[in-house]
């Protein structure tokens, strides 16, 4: 029960802010004082950046600003990086206000796109502000979920864009995963948006407790003694099974063996330190009650290996009723999928996955049967989720536990460590708020494994929010029509990523004062009555610079004509080494010539019966046979006798010759006539004659110094002043020389690209003002297009595309000979946007468009469905933009028949799902 002065405090809080008081009484419970902040200065007329942990309500924040749009009679835009999230948040935003009043835009998808709370992603409304879209009319509130998504650097600058080109009357509502320099972000909004507050929470509402899980013990990581020292008894786990790895290698294997050839060592590692498999990780947590659990496995493979492993072993996590439960609610979410559709994504051990508990999650599988996986295990229904950490990205999906397999993943270029902050994106999801007491955090242990690496993760809470900002071709052909191009540039100098580069401005610029400073100081200790002493130490320097420049030339060239010298050698060739420790003379048993790894190694035997392979270091010059000398057929340089005689045949064949000195053989000094003139201006300075002379010299060499390094910082800061208005400068400059700009006016053609989006932009616009897709049918047309919007996982490994019979291949050529003209005019302005087209999806575009069965599409290309319906949708995408910007009404017609044809099936069935 409340006190008179809690009551009284209540009173004055809700009459300062009457739509928060009357907001909260819709919810059971008290928000977090995070929460009261964030929406109180919302309420005040402030936007705000809320920058909290994964599943501590943040979104709160976001609700509360429909609500005020609401009560205010304006819009609310809640935006959010992808679709899933954008469907999911349309989805509780209709449960709470109403489908009449909520409408959703996620560039394929439009419902009730007037409503006064609209949810989309990002990049649609970047568009409508490019656009002008009658839609932003009355708007007053834009609710930016996961704006940390920023950093991106595919797609981070749509983030930017639409914080610099949204209205000043709307209020800016921003939502971001815990980073350590939250406020430097605040300090940006601020500047570009007015007031806005930074309300940062590091406090996770549900505990979080992390474990290593080793053989069949789950390990506290840390000791509860102290905070955030590692438990003591995991680190000596840790040193045991260091121990027992190197007693196995010294041994020649795993440890001793038992008469029935049973390894000591090998039994003793299963019993304390074995990685436990992933059932054994199920029904450990099971037994622990820390289920319902996400396991992160950085693989779709192993997702799905996963989740057969489980049905293999017979794991059942569910009752009787709840598989039914979850049976009924699968038929009813699939049942508009054909049975044969059904077949080739393979429903049945799907659906039995789920029925027992279990289920995969990752990008490739068909959205619909993602968006199943994720109702069931919210609902309490699934208990074991096996995942990439896609699913980290924000769907609310959270779990009791979650378990981390390996703290290695692919990158795409090699097997990299979790970063802490990906380490705390995935733990984030452990703990449900309302639901459970605590979260947990479990890793597995593996071979190696440093307790000490996984509390640094553990204990990293935050990471930096980087820019990734830059102006495409799009952007400054829809700013220059807006504003023209100094007020577009001026817009620019805005860019998050220039108020970081700004920002080590200051800390640069404060470096060069300092050295300035320091500068003046030098020089008055430098000063001469004879004359200018810095111009004579500057006379000095040069004269050394350039010597030593010569010095590293005439080595460098010199080592190449040994080098050459070496590769003309030939088996028996008497040659002298004149220095070094095998001075004298030998004869060439192997020339060792490595024609793509430097210079030849030859392998001789010298005259004191060594046998050794020679490189350039024991050659100061060029290397001349002065005779030959048959060597033994089947000699071996391993032989001693063998060397002794070869040998002894090398000391008589040379005992009259005089071995050249390493001084003879070194290259001669090329004469450089600038040293001597600058030797002569040197002795004719009047600084020269000066008794003190040395002394001022030290001064002068310490100004010239720092002078030197001073100006690096000077180049520095020019590099870092501007960087984005520079970098728009270019973008304009490659856009006038190709036509799509005439200084502030925006021609035909550039008219076309304000409407393409896509990320080979200038790539459609140049396809589409040459004509190139003119003579295509929609089939072909869908084919090619495809190459604008496809990029293999693994360029490297794909086979050269395959096309069907027409037009399509030579188009394809034809787009690839226009990227290549485009590049080489890209890299004439320094700048390097645009990729080569990949038409590595053309082949299942054009059987998908011919109307195939999707298992054919499927097995035939070696695709996953999610993949597929992925790649389908961005394709799509681009199709409309082409539809929209094609002036001639034949390719337009084409363009919408082409979606069409590819708007069927799961891609179809799938729209409202990802």
């Amino acid at each position: 029960m409340t006190s008179p002065a809690q009551r009284y405090a209540q009173f004055r809080a809700g009459q300062a802010s009457p739509a928060l008081t009357e907001f909260t009484s819709l919810y059971a419970f008290e928000p977090d004082d995070f929460q009261v902040d964030a929406c109180r200065a919302l309420e005040a007329g402030q936007g705000v950046l809320v920058a909290a942990p994964t599943g501590s309500g943040k979104t709160l924040v976001g609700e509360f600003a429909v609500h005020l749009a609401l009560a205010e009679g304006r819009k609310c835009f809640y935006t959010t990086p992808i679709k899933a999230l954008s469907n999911q948040k349309f989805h509780d935003l209709v449960e709470r206000y109403g489908a009449e009043r909520v409408g959703l835009l996620t560039g394929d998808n439009s419902v009730n796109g007037e409503a006064p709370i609209i949810v989309m992603t990002t990049e649609v409304l970047r568009n409508m502000l490019y656009a002008g879209s009658r839609t932003l009319t009355g708007l007053g509130y834009v609710v930016m979920d996961e704006v940390h998504y920023l950093a991106d650097r595919f797609r981070g600058a749509v983030w930017e864009e639409v914080i610099i080109h949204l209205p000043e009357s709307v209020q800016v509502v921003a939502l971001s995963a815990t980073v350590s320099n939250a406020e430097e972000f605040g300090d940006w909004l601020s500047e570009v948006r007015g007031e806005v507050v930074t309300v940062v929470s590091e406090r996770r509402p549900v505990p979080l407790y992390q474990h290593v899980l080793a053989g069949r013990r789950m390990y506290d990581l840390f000791d509860s003694r102290g905070e955030g020292r590692v438990n003591a008894e995991l680190e000596r786990i840790a040193r045991d099974e260091w121990r027992m790895r190197q007693v196995g290698r010294a041994g020649g294997g795993p440890g001793r063996r038992n008469k029935r050839g049973q390894s000591y060592g090998a039994h003793r590692h299963r019993s304390r330190f074995f990685t436990p498999n992933r059932v054994e990780v199920l029904d450990r947590l099971d037994a622990a009650g820390l289920l319902p659990a996400i396991t992160f496995i950085f693989s779709r493979a192993g997702c799905t290996a996963a989740v057969e492993q489980c049905l293999a072993s017979n794991l059942r996590l569910t009752t009787p009723e709840e598989a039914r439960e979850i049976r009924a609610y699968v038929e009813d979410a699939t049942r508009a999928l054909p049975d044969a559709d059904l077949e080739a994504l393979g429903y049945r051990d799907f659906a039995d996955g789920l029925a027992r508990g279990v289920a995969a999650h990752h990008a490739g599988m068909l959205p619909t049967f993602k968006e199943v996986v994720e109702h069931l295990f919210s609902e309490g229904l699934v208990k074991a989720v096996f995942a990439t950490e896609t699913l980290a990205l924000g769907i609310n999906m959270p779990a009791r536990s979650v378990v981390i397999e390996r703290l290695t993943k692919w990158n795409g270029e090699t097997h990299a460590e979790i970063t802490p902050g990906e380490y705390t994106q995935l733990t984030g999801r452990a703990g449900r708020r309302g639901i459970d007491v605590e979260g947990h955090g479990v890793v597995l242990w593996q071979p190696g494994l440093d307790p000490k690496h996984v509390a640094g993760l553990a204990s990293t809470r935050t990471y930096p929010l980087r820019s990734s900002f830059h102006p495409s071709y799009n952007m400054a052909v829809n700013l220059v029509d807006q504003v023209g191009r100094a007020t577009a540039r001026e817009m620019l100098e805005q860019s998050f990523a220039q108020f970081q580069a700004d920002r080590q401005v200051v800390g640069l610029a404060r470096q060069v004062h300092k050295a300035e400073e320091a500068l003046a100081g030098y020089a008055e200790a430098a000063t001469c009555d004879r004359g200018d002493f810095l111009e004579y130490a500057a006379l000095r320097r040069e004269i050394k610079d350039r010597e030593k420049s010569a010095s590293k030339k005439r080595r460098s060239a010199h080592a190449d004509d040994v080098a050459a010298s070496l590769a003309k050698l030939r088996p028996g060739d008497l040659i002298a080494v004149p220095a070094g420790r095998w001075a004298g003379w030998a004869v060439v048993i192997d020339p060792g010539a490595q024609p793509d790894r430097g210079a030849p190694r030859p392998l001789v035997v010298t005259e004191d019966r060594h046998a050794r392979r020679l490189g350039l270091v024991d050659f100061p010059g060029i290397v001349e046979p002065v005779g030959r000398l048959r060597i033994p057929k089947g000699f071996h340089s391993r032989n001693a006798q063998a060397r002794r005689d070869l040998a002894s045949a090398v000391r008589t064949k040379t005992q009259h010759l005089d071995l050249p000195s390493a001084r003879r053989q070194r290259g001669g000094v090329v004469h450089d006539p600038e040293i001597d003139r600058l030797r002569n201006a040197l002795q004719e300075h009047p600084c020269h004659a000066c008794p003190d002379r040395e002394e001022h010299a030290r001064w002068a060499e310490r100004y010239l110094r720092l002078d030197r390094d001073t100006g690096n910082q000077r180049r520095r800061i020019e590099q870092r002043t501007n960087t984005v208005a520079r970098q728009f400068d270019r973008v304009c400059e490659v856009l006038d020389e190709l036509g799509y700009l005439d200084g502030d006016d925006v021609t035909v053609d550039g008219r076309r690209l304000q409407r393409l989006y896509s990320e080979l932009d200038l790539l459609a616009g140049e396809c589409l003002r040459r004509d190139t897709w003119d003579d295509l049918d929609p089939v072909d047309l869908a084919c090619v297009l495809s190459g604008l919007t496809y990029e293999s996982r693994n360029p490297e490994e794909a086979g050269p595309p395959r096309f069907p019979r027409g037009r399509s291949a030579q188009t394809a050529e034809e787009m690839s000979r226009i990227w290549a003209e485009l590049e080489s005019v890209e890299r004439a302005h320094r700048l390097s946007f645009l990729r080569r087209p990949d038409f590595g999806f053309a082949w299942p575009t054009w059987q998908w468009a011919s109307g195939m069965d999707l298992d054919v599409v499927l097995e035939t290309n070696g695709l996953a469905a999610g993949d597929f319906v992925r790649t389908v949708k961005q394709l799509l995408d681009l199709i409309e933009q082409v539809a929209v910007a094609a002036t001639q009404p034949e390719l337009r017609r084409k363009a919408r028949q082409a979606a069409d044809l590819l708007r069927r099936g799961v891609v179809d069935y799938s729209s409202l799902t990802e």
